[in-house]
């Protein structure tokens, strides 16, 4: 899958759900019971223990037209390209770097990189990252998204922290193409986090109706 394939089918959906588990059979889990409930993006952290033998199983397991499988918590460009091999279609970090940036590039594998400030979010986009990573989203609110696009209406900005199936919509009220769900998402039973991921990609869906 092209970059710019990967990077709309995150835009379609609006939720990517980041899997942070303690052992890889939880992360495998809670990834497959996302897929389940209609969020295809689950970005796996390499703060999970075995990452690329989870993003691995996953790809080997899922129907590869309903999976969508990132890394996140991706610190610099050596561990990017472990993830890649393993089978990562897209990269998030929780801060920009410059040579993850020129490595998901050389490779075209989309670059979501974690940014607090404008300075921070313009050097990003000028290192050819197309979605910016708002985090943490808790910190700031869905009011600073629209801030930040009065004077860079092109930017495209995915809040992780502080998103719940409570406020997801303002969220995208105020101008994210995606939004990054964490513990508000994957904490819960099977069922429950199948039950959930599907009312998180509802949210979305009516919350962009009301933007329209």
């Amino acid at each position: 899958m092209v970059k710019f394939e990967i990077l709309n089918k995150i835009k379609e959906v609006g939720v990517v759900a980041v899997i942070r588990e303690s052992n890889p059979q939880e992360a495998i889990k809670v990834s497959k019971a996302c897929v389940e409930g209609g969020i295809p993006a689950v970005e796996v952290t390499y703060t999970v223990p075995g990452a690329s033998e989870v993003i691995k199983e996953l790809k080997k397991t899922i129907d590869p037209s309903k999976l969508l499988v990132g890394a996140g918590s991706v610190l610099d460009s050596e561990t990017a390209r472990t993830a890649i091999l393993a089978g990562a279609t897209y990269i998030v970090s929780p801060a920009f770097d410059p040579e993850t940036a020129k490595l998901c590039n050389r490779y075209q594998v989309p670059y979501m990189p974690g940014c607090m400030t404008i300075t921070e979010m313009v050097t990003a986009m000028e290192s050819g990252c197309d979605i910016i990573k708002l985090f943490p989203g808790s910190a700031f609110g869905p009011s600073f998204v629209k801030a930040v696009k009065a004077p860079l209406p092109q930017i495209n900005i995915m809040p992780t922290g502080g998103v719940s199936l409570e406020n997801v919509d303002e969220w995208i009220k105020n101008g994210v193409v995606a939004v990054g769900a964490g513990g508000q998402l994957t904490n819960g039973t099977y069922e429950e986090i199948v039950e959930k991921s599907r009312e998180f990609v509802l949210k979305v869906e009516e919350a962009r109706k009301k933007v329209k």
